[in-house]
Parts: structure tokens; C-alpha cells; sequence
């Protein structure tokens, strides 16, 4: 039986935008979605990522401020909390939604508030955890970076909420992120786990993959695992089209 209590949706943001296809906000929705909520939804957005960059947190209130069934919070740390009691507002929530950005910064700043250990809290008592990029990596053992420069390096700091590594943004000609991901498994820097190609989600019920979805067509999210033999084996993964 699926572990339909602690749910985490973990997804690459549409960064190139196809004909057909739609956008990130149609993912973040499918994260909603998954939510027991009896009535309005109550989102909580974390935008440590970009530094609580102005921007993001000013976008993502403009999309929700109209939504009658979306209760909006957001969840500031620089330079201080903007919630008097930060584990009693996270739990108080339906969704948490993590904003993409740098990864490492990500979790060497939420450590110093305590946050892993409360996001743990939460996933256990039903909250949804969601996010792109940054913020599907952290809820993963690692992945590839570029937090600690141009080229991209293995991350392995992560909460490991899903025992897997996990690759996003992982298409032909994006960067080399696609090779380098399957490099850092093959050779033991990082463990098996799942990369997304852009637009594509993994919907985790405890820690068993329930499925993936794309917002684009034809993409694919993939199960990338050591062969055994220094190399590395991979299996395409179908996503259902939202």
C-alpha cells in the first residue's frame, strides 16, 4: 500500500518553454493537488534558494493572492525569520513549496535554523514538500550542482527524506548535467536514484516512486543506477502528460 501520508513531489521548472506544452505553475499546481486539505489549501512558499530574493517571493504572491482556495504564506530567513515560531507555522500548513536557486546555500542555511529536522516533522505529519530544482534536490540524497561554481559538482548534503540521488534539468542539451549526473553514479560519488528532464515531477509516497508527470510533451524522467562494472545502467520512465 502506497504511504499516502508523507508525500513529496520533486520536479525540474519548465526553463524552455515548447509549443503544447505549459508551465511551472501547472506543476506546482499538481503539488497542491496532492494535498488532504478540507477546505483552502494552505501553501507555504520558501524562498531561501534565491536568498529570499524579492522577485520570487513577489511572483509567487501576485499568482495566489486571488486564489480563493489558496491560503499564502511565505517562509523568509535572511535576515531573520518572518513567522514568530517557524515549526508551528510549517506544520500549520498543507503544502510547502521550495523555490529552486543554490542548493548548498539552501541547506547550510536551513540547518543553522533547524529546518531539517521540522521538514521531517512535517513529511511525517502530511504536509506535501514540493519544489523545483534546489528544491527537489534537497529532499533527495544529492545530486549535481553548480552551488559551488560554473562547473557542476557532485552535492551529496541532502535530507534524504527519498533514499535516491536525483538529477534535474537532465536533457541532451542542457548544460552537461545529462552525462554528468549518469558519471557521478557510475563512479559511486553519488547512489541510483531518478533524474527529471524539464517539466517532468516524481511523486514520491513515502519513499516508493508513485509516478512520474510532465507539463511538456515528450519528456522523460529516468532511473539511473551503477551497472555494476564501472559504468551505469538507465531505464526511461514514461511520464502521464498533466
Amino acid at each position: 500500500m502506497p504511504d499516502i501520508r508523507r508525500q513529496i513531489f520533486a520536479y525540474s521548472g519548465v526553463l524552455k518553454p515548447v509549443p503544447g506544452g505549459r508551465d511551472t505553475t501547472s506543476l506546482v499546481e499538481y503539488g497542491i493537488g496532492l494535498a488532504d486539505a478540507r477546505s483552502r489549501t494552505r501553501l507555504c512558499y520558501i524562498p531561501t534558494a534565491v536568498g529570499d530574493s524579492r522577485e520570487a517571493v513577489d511572483f509567487y504572491t501576485s499568482a495566489y493572492a486571488d486564489q480563493a482556495d489558496v491560503e499564502f504564506s511565505v517562509l523568509r530567513l535572511f535576515t531573520q525569520p518572518s513567522v514568530p515560531d517557524v515549526r508551528a507555522h510549517l506544520l500549520g500548513q498543507d503544502v510547502i513549496l521550495v523555490e529552486g536557486g543554490s542548493v548548498v546555500n539552501l541547506m547550510a542555511v536551513w540547518r543553522a535554523h533547524g529546518l531539517p529536522r521540522i521538514l521531517r516533522e512535517c513529511w511525517e505529519a502530511g504536509v506535501v514538500l514540493t519544489g523545483s530544482s534546489a528544491g527537489s534536490l534537497c529532499w533527495h540524497l544529492g545530486g549535481p550542482t553548480d552551488s559551488f561554481g560554473d562547473s557542476l559538482a557532485p552535492f551529496t548534503d541532502g535530507l534524504g527524506f527519498v533514499p535516491y540521488s536525483n538529477g534535474v534539468h537532465d536533457d541532451l542539451d542542457d548544460q552537461p548535467r545529462r552525462r554528468v549526473y549518469r558519471e557521478l553514479v557510475a563512479d559511486g560519488q553519488l547512489a541510483a536514484g531518478y533524474a527529471t528532464e524539464d517539466g517532468v515531477g516524481l511523486h514520491y509516497a513515502g519513499t516508493a516512486l508513485q509516478e512520474a508527470v510532465s507539463v511538456l510533451p515528450g519528456k522523460q524522467a529516468w532511473r539511473v543506477e551503477p551497472d555494476g562494472s564501472g559504468g551505469y545502467a538507465e531505464q526511461a520512465i514514461t511520464p502521464r502528460l498533466l
